[in-house]
């Protein structure tokens, strides 16, 4: 094992938490377990890498295992990773075909290396047929980066790519192709969707909300806190309440469902439109280019935070189909603009 793949390895199993290391050795499964039986998990974590670098050693570790754990390190961690939707379509008649996916694998690498040489392509099979691809890139005179690698998860026979934002835009079109080519599609476009969370997006384009996603550590949310009345209010104003209570959450459950929302983080929203005036003249009035208007709304939690406005009073229900309509248009970026 060279300078290179030692240091490699060396590095990735230095981010690896120690409550996570050896949970995330055993998934990898390259060191046995009489050897994991040898280490010394409560020593200092420098000299525990050591120890683990010289057993890959041991075992003649290549490139090719250090960017699997690698992988299952970026499994563990994926929504450290921003992740963007890429959804590719067949041309017109075209029939869908058996999918395989060694070639899909063997495809995708051959169209990677054919147009670049200094690139690594690696593979790991996840659950629901889906393959973890890890690309580190390089250029026709520099030996790929190993440290700035680009991911994208494929689910074999959907129309549906995740790749984490890289960097490199530059390689996008390539990786695109090669996506394209491989799974037997025409064309490919990036969606306005993005997201830390893979599996939400996934429920997202695939239309499975009703499930349980990634959940964050946060107050109770707003539409289960209890408003307090006063004891003293008159009766007619409490029936008033309890009725408009009702409708709000009535129609907020026919918008949003009784399950938990897919996670995202934001929706941004840009304006474009010219300015209209009834009144002649004005610098506004003769100006060619469009007004332009950027809004963003942020929350740990967006979709769930928009689903507790109403019931919290904060909102009137129901909210604007604007903000409503993200998981079933499956977009968080918008553009609008006059008609």
């Amino acid at each position: 094992m060279d300078e290179t793949v030692s240091e490699f390895f060396r590095r990735t199993i230095l981010k690896i938490p120690l409550t996570e290391m050896m949970t995330i050795l055993k998934t990898w499964n390259f060191l046995s377990e009489n050897q994991l039986q040898t280490v010394n998990f409560r020593q200092r974590k420098e000299s525990l890498v050591q120890d683990l670098v010289l057993l890959c050693e041991e075992n003649h570790a290549s490139l090719n295992d250090a960017a699997l754990l690698d992988i299952i390190y970026t499994q563990f961690h994926r929504h450290q990773k921003v992740w963007d939707v890429f959804q590719m379509s067949k041309g017109p008649g075209e029939d869908t075909d058996l999918f395989d996916m060694e070639q899909f694998k063997s495809s995708f690498k051959k169209i990677l290396k054919r147009a670049l040489k200094n690139v690594t392509v690696s593979f790991r099979d996840a659950e629901e047929n889906a393959v973890w691809i890890r690309i580190a890139w390089g250029t026709q005179y520099r030996k790929p980066n190993q440290y700035k690698p680009a991911y994208v998860v494929y689910y074999s026979q959907t129309p549906y790519a995740f790749t984490s934002s890289s960097q490199l835009k530059s390689n996008l079109p390539l990786l695109g192709q090669a996506l394209t080519i491989a799974s037997k599609h025409h064309q490919i476009v990036k969606m306005d969707l993005r997201s830390r969370y893979l599996d939400s997006l996934k429920a997202i384009v695939f239309k499975q909300y009703n499930q349980t996603f990634e959940t964050h550590n946060s107050t109770t949310p707003l539409q289960e806190r209890s408003l307090e009345l006063d004891i003293n209010m008159d009766s007619r104003i409490i029936h008033e309440n309890k009725t408009e209570k009702e409708r709000v959450q009535r129609v907020t459950q026919e918008i949003f469902g009784d399950y938990p929302q897919p996670r995202l983080e934001f929706a941004q929203y840009k304006l474009e439109t010219k300015f209209k005036s009834d009144l002649n003249g004005g610098i506004l009035a003769e100006r060619e280019e469009p007004l332009r208007c950027l809004v963003k709304f942020s929350s740990p939690h967006l979709l769930e935070a928009l689903k507790s406005l109403a019931p919290a009073g904060i909102a009137d229900a129901p909210l604007s189909p604007l903000l409503t309509c993200i998981p079933n248009k499956g977009m968080n970026y918008f553009k609008i603009r006059d008609k």
